[in-house]
């Protein structure tokens, strides 16, 4: 069988792989994407809840107050849900996340992180221009909608808090949530309109605009398994369907599945998954949302979403392969019925996916420290859409040997030794 041969494999399609396929291909590059769908945008980047977060300069990181983390012991916060078997083989990174969180360290993730994150925005407007679907971002921002006074006071705190980073918003009253969102329960105390950010009511879909696009410039897609990547002489292999694929470089961006390349190759890299849910529900009547709206009290988030009105969940810490267990969605449902009129759903059962984590909330990004032609580009936590295309721009300036926008030290695979 022929072998198939590029400059890069990139692995995965999801937004991480597709956006560093295309900026590596801007440079010159012949590339080969590979992936295990047929299609992109498939898994995690299909799944979320389309906003790119150009607002978001602090990370998600681990709560500190004594009150929430007994919560989520209990099992019973809505924006958090564990498995209990998976306990013992994630309680280590649960501890690491847990030190990471520090005001020290969630103040260091995020400072490292600001270059990428007040970039994201621009660089997907230059690719969902090139692409030519304008009709998938709207620059409507989103709202994160408050409870109580107590709540409200912490949200206007946060606000304040990323303002001093250039990050606009504004803090609403009920009245100005009624204006916005006439068809929204009046429960709430206030809320906060992030301004900035845009939001793609198909997410999976902009992934596969951006892989047409990178079809159209040349690029080839092809569906392999990753697993099988060796390196043989000074060249990377993937078995693919009609012969090997071949390329002296090649960049793993498989979001939580990372693990499956990384760890036979001896990296010994923390990451784990939080899984997340959704389900679309058509809206009742003529009701109608304009934005995406948290319910940060009880942890949802209502999206305007093509398909519907897409109710998605927090954080599930379980083993990334065992079945799902909605319970988020299960508790969630009959209180987002509550805030808005929500009809039937348009899915049989919900959606499953997984974030890729690193115990302090940053990616790994750039070349692996033990093999030539090797690259990282994965573990964006809760931003793997928004930050896809930027740092598909940072691996492939690295890749080519341009001084890359930003210091990449932050996000070596070294920092975890």
């Amino acid at each position: 069988m022929a072998e198939l041969k590029a400059d890069v494999l990139v692995l995965g399609a999801g937004m991480v792989g597709v956006s560093a396929a295309l900026h590596l291909q801007a440079r010159g590059r012949n590339v080969v994407l590979v992936d295990r769908h047929e299609k992109a945008g498939e898994e995690t980047s299909y799944g979320n809840a389309g906003l790119i977060q150009c607002c978001s300069v602090f990370p998600y990181m681990l709560p500190r107050d004594l009150t929430k983390l007994f919560k989520y012991a209990l099992n019973r916060a809505p924006e958090v849900h564990y498995h209990l078997n998976a306990l013992p083989g994630m309680l280590p990174w649960i501890v690491r996340y847990f030190l990471n969180s520090s005001p020290e360290g969630a103040l260091r993730s995020a400072m490292a992180a600001l270059p990428l994150i007040q970039r994201s925005l621009t660089e997907h407007e230059a690719l969902i221009a090139e692409a030519g679907v304008p009709e998938l971002l709207r620059r409507m921002g989103w709202i994160n909608a408050f409870r109580s006074e107590s709540t409200l006071a912490k949200g206007i705190a946060d606000l304040e808090r990323h303002r001093a980073y250039g990050v606009p918003g504004d803090v609403l009253d009920a009245a100005a949530i009624a204006e916005q969102e006439p068809n929204l329960s009046t429960d709430f105390a206030g809320a906060i309109h992030w301004t900035s950010p845009g939001f793609v009511p198909d997410p999976g879909g902009l992934a596969k605009a951006y892989a047409a696009l990178f079809i159209r410039k040349g690029g080839r897609f092809i569906a392999a398994d990753a697993r099988t990547l060796e390196q043989s002489d000074r060249n990377w292999r993937v078995a693919g369907p009609n012969g090997a694929l071949v390329a002296r470089d090649v960049v793993v961006a498989l979001g939580p599945w990372s693990d499956q390349v990384f760890r036979p190759l001896g990296y010994n890299i923390p990451l784990k998954s939080k899984r997340g849910y959704h389900i679309h529900l058509a809206p009742s009547g003529n009701a109608v949302l304009r934005h995406p709206v948290l319910d940060a009290d009880r942890g949802y988030l209502l999206a305007p979403m093509n398909r519907g009105i897409r109710l998605t969940t927090g954080a599930e810490f379980a083993l990334r392969d065992a079945p799902p267990t909605p319970a988020q969605i299960e508790r969630a449902l009959p209180i987002a019925r509550q805030t808005f009129r929500l009809g039937n759903p348009v899915e049989a059962k919900p959606w499953m996916g997984a974030r890729p984590c690193l115990p302090d909330m940053l990616p790994v990004i750039g070349k692996a420290p033990r093999h030539k032609g090797l690259w990282f580009d994965f573990g964006h936590q809760h931003h793997g859409f928004t930050l896809g295309p930027v740092t598909g721009r940072l691996v492939a300036d690295m890749v080519t040997g341009v001084t890359p926008f930003t210091d990449p030290k932050a996000f070596a695979a070294e920092r975890f030794g």
